[in-house]
């Protein structure tokens, strides 16, 4: 019997792409933004890992999904959720070591009653980072709501 996990799927849609498939191994802003409009909008990021590098036990990647006033992120950047990998050494309350994999954040672009209708993935990048992750990113539906 399949577990909710999964059975979810979601549909690529490349007007919703936040990310083509490629390694960071820096702190970086994706290049991708993707205008949800002026409404409240709930989603989820849906994070495809293809490789990790954890080798020196200290590497920790944070990735952000981030919403703002400006369609050019100028000003007005909110991160509205973001997911921890890396290392369990380094991860929050010891969280195992992050394998390569299917991740869903889910984000809601409304924040202290701000609309935030640009949306975009940002990469924080720490430890002795040789190769860094490597990952794709996409908006997909938020199933648990059917938003």
């Amino acid at each position: 019997m399949a577990t909710a996990t999964q059975i979810r799927s979601y549909t690529y849609d490349s007007s919703l792409s936040l990310k083509a498939a490629g390694l960071v191994a820096a702190d970086a802003a994706g290049s991708l933004i993707v205008n949800v409009g002026d409404a409240t909008f709930k989603g989820v990021a849906v994070i495809d890992v293809s490789a990790i590098e954890i080798a020196s036990n200290d590497e920790r990647y944070i990735i952000s999904v981030q919403g703002s006033t400006s369609a050019t992120f100028a000003s007005d950047v909110q991160n509205l959720a973001s997911l921890e990998l890396g290392a369990t050494e380094v991860r929050s309350g010891g969280a195992i070591d992050s394998l390569t994999g299917r991740y869903e954040l889910f984000f809601l672009n409304e924040q202290d009653g701000i609309v935030y209708p640009y949306i975009r993935i940002y990469t924080d990048v720490s430890g002795a980072i040789a190769t860094g992750i490597n990952y794709a990113a996409f908006i997909g539906r938020d199933h648990l709501t059917n938003a």
